[in-house]
């Protein structure tokens, strides 16, 4: 009787065993964020799995094939510098295979599973690293699968153990809405070029964007953003260093400062402009053309790019990038309609030097006509300046607010 009870409770506990050792995973989150050379894409899981990772092409895409996963509701819209969208389809028996399109070419850096800690689950860390073309479609084939046992370079290995996602790091992406925004403002001219000057009052162009750089910086810091200057002071600096200056403090967005002017001097209003290798009317080519000739004062002609070169420069500027920057245009445009003339097809586009950074939303702002006396004067007052101010941090406000800018 006491070997029948004993081999029941090894049988019973055999069938639990077996049970539990095939239960299906559940999968029950994922989350995707940026990292400085790429993407991080996790999965919160009920137990450890068995998975391959691998990259497609035409079009672009990063598979992960799951075995014997259970996926719910899992937030498949997402995007960020690298993936522009997910989507998750089931394969044969309970198998998942869940697919990234990607926005740019990339590799599979590593992949590796974390098993529970600090109250975690279960995760398995699929990183990204953004390459050039020929890169991307040299990694692709079965021979490039990543797998459970797929081994890394020692240096990978260490870089994956220090990533505690127990601990206030644990997903930099999702907490990087609750981080400051940084801003960098580029008061247009100084030094030795004084811009344009006013037809009227021979009011100089540097002089009233700095100004404006200012006043715009005070309110921005009053309403939380950690906000720097390209000039605090009437000093020259090449267009390029401007751009360098942004990326110097990690800028999360960028805008210059400027003022225009016009021969016909009735011409009023204000635009925004934002990075195109082709200009959208020939008045913004000329003044694309004319702003970026300023680098010649410091010595060295830098406007004069052949097409190629700026074929180049405007292929550089990540796609991301650019629709970040005509995002927050449009914000820009949106709010000063409410007090002020604009022109014609306010957002407006051409090559300026200074929206050149790949990696940083831009946009420039002219804030009127120096060559027209009534706007010339406006933008010698205070008033004026503040409400031009006011209306940049709520266009601010609203660009950071919005989900698609919140979420990276």
């Amino acid at each position: 009787m006491k070997f029948l009870t004993r081999l029941c409770f090894a049988l019973l506990g055999m069938m639990l065993y077996s049970t539990a050792a095939f239960a299906a995973v559940n999968v029950q989150n994922m989350r995707v964020g940026n990292q400085s050379d790429g993407a991080r894409v996790v999965f919160d899981m009920s137990q450890s799995i068995s998975y391959r990772v691998f990259l497609l092409d035409n079009p672009k895409r990063v598979v992960v094939d799951l075995d014997d996963a259970n996926i719910g509701a899992l937030k498949t819209k997402v995007s960020n510098q690298v993936i522009s969208g997910s989507r998750v389809g089931k394969m044969s028996g309970n198998d998942k295979r869940v697919v990234f399109d990607l926005s740019r070419p990339a590799i599979v850096k590593k992949a590796f599973l974390i098993p529970p800690q600090s109250g975690q689950s279960w995760r398995l860390v699929i990183d990204l690293s953004m390459s050039g073309e020929n890169a991307f479609k040299s990694k692709i084939g079965n021979k490039y699968i990543v797998t459970n046992n797929t081994k890394f370079s020692p240096e990978e290995e260490k870089e994956s153990s220090w990533w505690s996602f127990g601990s206030s790091d644990e997903n930099k992406a999702d907490t990087k809405i609750n981080r400051k925004r940084i801003i960098v403002l580029d008061p247009g001219h100084g030094g030795k070029d004084p811009g344009a000057i006013g037809a009227y009052a021979k009011t100089y162009e540097k002089n009233v964007t700095l100004a404006m750089g200012k006043e715009l910086k005070q309110l921005l810091q009053s309403k939380g953003y950690v906000v720097y200057l390209t000039r605090e002071t009437d000093i020259f600096i090449p267009l390029r260093q401007r751009t360098k200056i942004a990326q110097k403090y990690k800028a999360d967005l960028f805008m210059s400062i400027h003022a225009d002017s016009a021969q016909n001097r009735n011409a009023t209003g204000l635009s925004v402009y934002t990075l195109s290798d082709t200009a959208s009317d020939k008045e913004a080519a000329a003044l694309a053309e004319r702003e970026n000739k300023a680098d010649i004062i410091g010595g060295i002609d830098l406007g004069g790019n052949t097409k190629e070169v700026n074929d180049i420069l405007i292929s550089l500027s990540q796609t991301d990038t650019r629709n970040k920057s005509s995002k927050y245009a449009t914000y820009l445009v949106q709010e000063m309609s409410r007090n002020v003339k604009l022109v014609k097809n306010t957002h407006r586009f051409a090559g300026f030097a200074v929206l050149k950074a790949p990696d940083v939303p831009a946009a420039l702002l002219e804030m009127g006509y120096l060559s027209n006396r009534t706007e010339e004067a406006n933008l010698r007052t205070a008033s004026y300046r503040k409400k031009l101010a006011e209306s940049v941090a709520r266009a601010v406000d609203k660009y950071f607010k919005d989900p698609e800018i919140a979420s990276n």
